[in-house]
């Protein structure tokens, strides 16, 4: 098979079933051609250019590629790269960057056949493509922009601003971002790299009698198979509850389908998985236990020793007989939530590596100390010899903070002696990796005569799954948000975090709050119609303030934006035929109890080049960015002078990346280095201080535990606050989405608009499409086309009205972005159908109606 690829001429005689992709990443080396679906045909990341046309290369096998011109990201000229990588730079039109390379060439081959596409079909263009962190608009945005230039043949500029806060300043490497150039850790080649593969059980609860790896043994290429008897130190790790096993031994018992019970390691990939299959696993089934509800009952099979009952999390305050005397109207209802994958474009993969007596490890995990901590424990090693770096991850949404294939690289590689790398396929990545809680909701809420709020009994039942991952935490922040952004003088609230058999659920986007806000904004709405108010007022004359306190009884001393927020979509919310009206709140930090930290080092490399070292995982929010940002903002040292690593060697601890809490944990450790920094620059340049270090730290540690006997709880250091109105149309469809954030200071507004535009891409998907359901504890599918992510064509205009409440501690008043924007969409969605036709919708996902097809114009 000959062809050109790239303008040269090429000549392949391997297996012709070879895919195109596989061809162009392991022989080619090229690796802007990214594997997003494992072969699925469903996501587009892997879109090229053959003879003018966009082809998925994951499709396409080696024999269909005879006598063709095929054209990767690399092969566009210098000309196009630019006008791609600046357009999408600019515009904002990439976050963590997997998608971009394959939507870039699929933009490529569009606008050489219709030169001046419009917004609809570049939209329709992208229908094969799936952008997990943008909402599409910004995408949609640069391609126009880019159209524009190449049809005028113009050159579109490097983008830059003055740096500092509150301008729309370029994302940190976003060119290497959109043209493929980011390595991604699938993307690391080492020499000597050897792979490995995973054995998974074949049962949810199946207890194992044998573990036969005789015939993997004799596959040639093999270099070893590892079992639980294997790993040296403990095997039972966890972020908080240490109760997931590396890998299962014979004679104990599979808790879910993504159990490890063995590993093989060999000269390729292909070889590794090969011997996988090969390994026979003798089991004896057991009773699964996939319904929560009856996990709860005594006698259930018991998924851990200790029970099913993994949290129970209790908040009541106020004098509720009281509030019952005084209230004239009662909202009640049972409302559930689905379970959802996390659908991040790059699939779970760790490179580890001997490194002198310990092991290196290159990891997209939301927490690379988290890593540190539990490999170390595996290998019974002490901290400091596991060096973990953080590689920028193609998308984690929460799905990246529990350890997946990391501590199995470094086993491997701390044995062997070889690097070696280890990598999911996507149904693996979907059988895995904890997901989206299926929560069971049930709702009373009572108002008085006038509409004010009196009291609210709800509790709460959330499917766990088989391990106890953040689980707990979860549970707990729904309970603690139970009554959303509204000030309820008595609350009685209960959850019960469960375990089952089913794949394990744990950190996504907003953290349980959006499941609350759901049963939440439903009730208030069924008691403006019982009391006829109006939704809009309602809403603000039970909004939280300064002074006010939330479920849990914390009051909020300052920085309360929810009012402001509802003040920015009234407009809206008044000219809108069908509109679903929905406020938010969302903590910003972990809390309860537990330290939140940051610390950060400014190293002073060269007059031109400034290093800043952090713990926190980059993974498309642009935490990056924002620290350059920063620095900019506070010592003149513009972010084109910065490079950011993550590594932990540098010791700068965070802890994991998530509660929105990276901005300003990391902010207040930089403003904090910036004071010192600036001391010295009063009289010297940069040049005078090459060598210098400036460390900065902020550490929370006043939060109260939820059982804490105390007056005065304080939850959270901060929160985040917004309201939204999502409007139907009269076809039934969701014609636009009007989203007012409170983030206290904004930043980098690009930034934020792409973080709003984003989440509430996915609060849709959310409320009326996405699902992963599972039956006996094994999923219906592990197809990511069926999980129904909306693509570009789906989604509506979403307008993004920044509010700036500022916090009291946040720097410059900043407060958390990334989950807030989703936490009131489904709610929104929810609230906006009832009013489109009277049906309350309690249950997630809510169809709409199938779109009416435009009939086709005749011409006479």
């Amino acid at each position: 098979m000959k062809f050109i690829l790239n303008g040269q001429e090429k000549e392949f005689q391997g297996d012709p079933e070879t895919s195109l992709l596989s061809y162009l990443r392991e022989h080619e080396n090229i690796t802007s051609v990214k594997d997003g679906c494992s072969g699925q045909a469903s996501c587009g990341a892997c879109t090229v250019d053959i003879d003018g046309k966009a082809k998925l290369s994951c499709a396409t096998k080696m024999k269909k590629v005879d006598e063709t011109n095929i054209t990767t990201p690399d092969g566009l000229g210098d000309y196009k790269r630019d006008i791609y990588g600046n357009a999408f730079a600019e515009k904002g039109g990439v976050q963590c960057g997997f998608c971009t390379p394959g939507i870039v060439m699929r933009a490529d081959t569009l606008i050489k056949k219709n030169p001046i596409p419009t917004a609809d079909q570049i939209k329709q263009a992208l229908t094969p493509h799936i952008c997990r962190c943008t909402g599409y608009t910004k995408v949609v945005d640069a391609i126009e922009y880019a159209a524009e230039a190449i049809r005028d043949e113009k050159e579109i500029p490097v983008p830059t601003s003055d740096g500092k806060l509150g301008s729309r300043h370029p994302k940190y490497q976003a060119q290497d971002l959109v043209l493929g150039n980011h390595k991604y850790t699938d993307d690391l080649r080492f020499e000597g790299m050897v792979h490995g593969a995973l054995k998974f059980s074949e049962y949810p609860r199946a207890k194992i009698l044998d573990i036969d790896t005789r015939e993997a043994e004799g596959v040639a290429g093999v270099l070893r198979i590892f079992t639980a008897d294997d790993v040296p130190g403990d095997r039972t790790i966890g972020l908080i509850q240490q109760d997931w096993p590396l890998m299962l031994k014979k004679g104990e018992i599979t808790r879910y389908l993504g159990d490890v019970i063995a590993s093989v390691v060999a000269e390729s990939e292909e070889i590794a998985r090969d011997a996988m299959s090969k390994i026979k696993i003798t089991y004896e089934p057991l009773e699964v236990v996939s319904d929560m509800h009856e996990a709860l009952k005594p006698d259930s099979p018991k998924v851990h020793e200790g029970g099913n009952i993994l949290s129970h999390p209790v908040f009541v305050r106020g004098d509720m007989e009281d509030a019952r005397a005084k209230t004239a109207f009662i909202s009640k209802g049972v409302y559930e939530t689905q379970r959802v994958e996390h659908a991040f474009m790059e699939m779970e993969a760790a490179v580890a590596m001997p490194d002198g007596d310990g092991v290196k490890i290159y990891s997209q995990s939301q927490g690379i100390y988290e890593d540190q901590t539990q490999i170390a424990k595996l290998l019974d090693l002490p901290k400091e010899k596991v060096r973990v770096i953080l590689v920028p991850n193609g998308g984690g949404f929460g799905g990246k903070e529990d350890l997946t294939v990391q501590g199995h690289a470094a086993l491997m590689a701390k044995i062997l002696q070889l690097p070696v790398k280890v990598h999911l396929t996507r149904d693996e990545s979907i059988v895995m990796h904890p997901k989206r809680h299926p929560v069971w909701m049930d709702y009373e809420l009572g108002c008085d005569k006038e509409g004010l709020l009196t009291f609210i009994k709800a509790r709460f039942v959330g499917d766990t799954g088989a391990y106890a991952s953040v689980g707990a935490k979860v549970l707990t922040r729904i309970a603690s948000h139970a009554a959303a952004a509204y000030h309820v003088p008595a609350t009685d609230i209960e959850a019960f975090a469960v375990y089952t058999n089913n794949l394990p659920c744990g950190a996504m986007r907003g953290f349980g709050v959006n499941q609350a806000t759901f049963g939440m904004e439903s009730s208030i709405d069924d008691l403006c119609e019982q009391g006829g108010f109006d939704r809009w007022q309602f809403r603000y004359d039970n909004a939280l303030e300064d002074g006010s306190a939330t479920t849990t009884g914390q009051i909020l001393l300052g920085g309360v934006g929810v009012k402001r927020a509802l003040e920015a979509i009234k407009d809206e919310y008044e000219k809108t035929k069908h509109a679903g009206l929905a406020c938010g709140l969302k903590n910003t930090g972990i809390g309860n109890g537990m330290p939140d930290e940051s610390s950060a080092l400014i190293s002073i490399l060269a007059p031109d080049k400034v290093v800043i070292d952090h713990g926190w995982t980059e993974m498309g929010q642009g935490v990056n960015t924002i620290a350059a940002q920063l620095v900019c903002n506070e010592t003149g040292i513009h972010p084109d002078l910065i490079d950011i690593r993550v590594d932990t060697i540098s010791d700068q601890n965070a802890g994991m990346t998530t509660a929105s809490r990276a901005t300003s944990l990391l902010g207040n450790a930089l403003l904090d280095a910036c004071k010192k920094l600036n001391a010295d620059l009063e009289n010297n340049t940069l040049a005078d201080l090459v060598g210098n270090e400036y460390f900065g730290e902020w550490i929370v540690d006043f939060t109260t535990k939820p059982d804490a006997v105390t007056d005065k709880p304080i939850t959270h250091y901060s929160y985040s606050y917004a309201a939204q109105l999502v409007s139907i149309d009269d076809d039934g469809q969701i014609d636009k989405v009007t989203a007012a954030h409170d983030a206290g200071k904004i930043y980098n507004p690009m930034l934020f608009e792409g973080q709003v535009e984003g989440a509430v891409h996915m609060g849709i998907g959310y409320a009326v499409s996405e699902d992963l359901p599972m039956e006996d504890g094994v999923p219906l599918h592990t197809n990511f086309r069926k999980l129904g992510i909306l693509r570009a064509k789906e989604m509506p205009p979403v307008e993004v009205i920044g509010v700036e409440v500022p916090d009291p501690l946040g720097p410059y008043g900043a407060k958390g972005v990334g989950e807030i924007g989703l936490v009131p969409t489904a709610a929104a969605v929810a609230n906006a159908l009832y009013q489109f036709d009277g049906e309350r919708r309690r249950k997630f996902p809510m169809k709409l109606a199938k779109k009416k097809r435009k009939p086709k114009l005749i011409k006479l």
